[in-house]
C-alpha cells in the first residue's frame, strides 16, 4: 500500500480517490471545493489545506485538473510540485490536457530526476465509481510500470501509448470519435423516429448491425430507451457537452499541429459548440440529440 496525494476531487477525481482509499492506501487529498475534500474525508482520506500539503511525504501525486494551464500552474508555478516533492516521488497526471503541456511538465520532471506519467481516463463517471476506467498512458518504461499497480485500484484496462504526451494523443483521437459516433448515432435515431419507428426497436436493429457502436451498447442518447443514462435522467451527470468541446478543441490544435485532416471532427466540433451555445453546455454530451429533433421539428 502506497501513501497517494490526489488533488483534483470533482466528477471524476472524487470516485477515483475513493477507490484509492477502498484499496487500502493512505490518500491524502486537497481540492479548492471544500465540500468536496469534506466528502472524501468523510470516507477515509485525509484533507489537507494546499497542493503541495498534501504532496509532503506521499509517494504517489496523482491529479485531475480542468485543462493545461492548471497542469503547468500546479507542477511548474511557484513552490510548484515538481520543486517541492521528494525525491522518487511519481508523478501521474489524469487531466486531458494538450500533448505539448505534458511533454513540457514531463521534461521538467526528469530534469529533476522525477518520472511523470500523463494518464488521462476514458469510461466516464460511471467508469470512475465503479472502479472500471481505462487508463491510456504516456511517458517512460519505468514511470508507466510504476504507476501500473496504483492505476489499477482505479481501472480495469491500463494501455501504454508511448513517450509522454503520448497519452493525451490517444486519448483525444478516442474523444473526437467518440463525438462523432455521438452526432451520428443522435442523427440516424432521429430519422427514424420522424420516419415513425420505435426508437428502442431501431436501436436494437442498428445495435447488431453494421452500424452498432459503443453509443447504442452503453449511452443511448434517446430518453426511454436504456436505463441508468443521463439521456433518461434530464441529460443530468455524465459528461458535460463543455468538456466535449474542451476536447474536440485539443484535437483540433493537434491536428493543426500535425496537418492531419479531420473533416468529421471539424463538423462534430461545430455542432457541439453550437449545441453549448443555446445553454446546453453544462449537460450531457448525448444532449446533442435534442438538436437534431429540433431541426427536425422547426422543419415541420
Amino acid at each position: 500500500m502506497a501513501t497517494i496525494a490526489f488533488i483534483g476531487l470533482g466528477n471524476m477525481g472524487g470516485p477515483m480517490a475513493l477507490n484509492l482509499v477502498k484499496a487500502g492506501h493512505t490518500v491524502r487529498v486537497f481540492d479548492l471545493n471544500h465540500d468536496a475534500v469534506h466528502a472524501i474525508a468523510e470516507q477515509g482520506a485525509i484533507p489537507c489545506p494546499s497542493s503541495c500539503g498534501a504532496a509532503a511525504g506521499a509517494e504517489v501525486v496523482i491529479t485531475m485538473l480542468p485543462a493545461g494551464q492548471h497542469v503547468r500552474g500546479l507542477y511548474l508555478g511557484e513552490s510548484g510540485l515538481v520543486e517541492t516533492v521528494a525525491q522518487g516521488t511519481l508523478l501521474i497526471d489524469s487531466s486531458t490536457i494538450d500533448a505539448e503541456s505534458a511533454r513540457v511538465v514531463a521534461q521538467a520532471a526528469q530534469n529533476k530526476g522525477l518520472k511523470f506519467v500523463d494518464a488521462p481516463v476514458s469510461g466516464g463517471t460511471a467508469g470512475a465509481a465503479a472502479g472500471t476506467l481505462t487508463f491510456i498512458c504516456g511517458g517512460s518504461d519505468d514511470g508507466f510500470a510504476q504507476a501500473q499497480p496504483i492505476l489499477a485500484s482505479m481501472g480495469a484496462n491500463i494501455f501504454h501509448a508511448g513517450a509522454a504526451g503520448a497519452g493525451q494523443v490517444a486519448k483525444i483521437c478516442n474523444n473526437m470519435l467518440l463525438a462523432v459516433l455521438m452526432a451520428g448515432t443522435s442523427e440516424a435515431l432521429q430519422l427514424g423516429i420522424q420516419n415513425g419507428l420505435d426508437p428502442k426497436v431501431l436501436s436494437q436493429i442498428i445495435k447488431v448491425s453494421s452500424g452498432g457502436n459503443w453509443t447504442l451498447e452503453k449511452y443511448n442518447p434517446c430518453p426511454g430507451v436504456m436505463d441508468s443514462v443521463p439521456s433518461s435522467n434530464g441529460y443530468q451527470g455524465g459528461f458535460m457537452v463543455d468538456l466535449m468541446c474542451k476536447d474536440l478543441g485539443l484535437a483540433a490544435h493537434t491536428a493543426t499541429d500535425s496537418g492531419s485532416a479531420t473533416p468529421m471532427g471539424s463538423l462534430a466540433t461545430s455542432l457541439f459548440r453550437l449545441h453549448a451555445a443555446k445553454g446546453n453546455g453544462r449537460r450531457d454530451f448525448s444532449s446533442i440529440f435534442e438538436q437534431f429533433e429540433q431541426q427536425n421539428t422547426n422543419k415541420g
